[in-house]
Formats: C-alpha cells, sequence, structure tokens
C-alpha cells in the first residue's frame, strides 16, 4: 500500500534535522525562510536569547506598493533586500541562512541573493 506524503511534515523533519547542528548567535544570529503557497516570511533570530531581531514579508503593507504586481519570485528577492537593509540598519552584518528544510531554489535562493545583494553576508 502506498500511503500519502505530508510533504511539510517531511520538511518539518528535514528542518530540525538541520537545525541540531545550526544555531544563531548574538554575533552571527540565524536568517530564517518561510514560505507558504502565496507569501513568504523572513526573520532574523537571535538562538541564544530566543529572541527575533528583524522580520519582513510579503503580507506588509508598507511593502504593498513595492511588491504590487511582481512574481512570487521577484517578491521573494525584495523581501530578501527589505530583511538585509532593516538587519544592517540594526548593526547585523553576518548572518547564518536556514533555508528552512526547502530545497534551495526558486524562492528561497532569490531571498538569499536579495539579501547579499543588499549587502547581508553569509
Amino acid at each position: 500500500m502506498i500511503k500519502n506524503l505530508d510533504k511539510n511534515k517531511e520538511r518539518a523533519r528535514r528542518h530540525m534535522r538541520v537545525r541540531k547542528n545550526l544555531a544563531g548567535t548574538a554575533e552571527r544570529p540565524r536568517l530564517v525562510v518561510y514560505r507558504s503557497l502565496s507569501n513568504i516570511y523572513v526573520q532574523v533570530i537571535d538562538d541564544s536569547k530566543g529572541v527575533t531581531l528583524v522580520s519582513a514579508s510579503t503580507l506588509e503593507k508598507a511593502l504593498a506598493a513595492k511588491l504590487k504586481d511582481k512574481t512570487k519570485q521577484e517578491q521573494a528577492y525584495i523581501i530578501g533586500e527589505t530583511i538585509a537593509k532593516r538587519a544592517i540598519d540594526k548593526k547585523i552584518n553576518q548572518v547564518v541562512f536556514d533555508r528552512g528544510g526547502y530545497i534551495y531554489t526558486g524562492r528561497v535562493k532569490n531571498v538569499s541573493d536579495g539579501a547579499r545583494a543588499a549587502g547581508l553576508q553569509f
């Protein structure tokens, strides 16, 4: 009998496997990506304190005009640039990239490309 796979459950397992060896510190916080079918969310987290330092998503009203009439891939790039600018404003220049169990392609790759283009190092 073939069982249907729960893709999100499999992704969560991959994410936990990676998270065993990956942690954000005060000097180098963790840049986390979460993508749903229609939106993308990015956070910079200091795991030693357990706090979110900076966040950005496609649901923000301030970015609505910039994201309008763009593809999801273009929106992901803009979100990457936005998170990098906000992190650099808070004196965060280096991060550890956590792809959240997703394959490093498409929107996840565009977030990292946008963040690198805006000056964030990882």
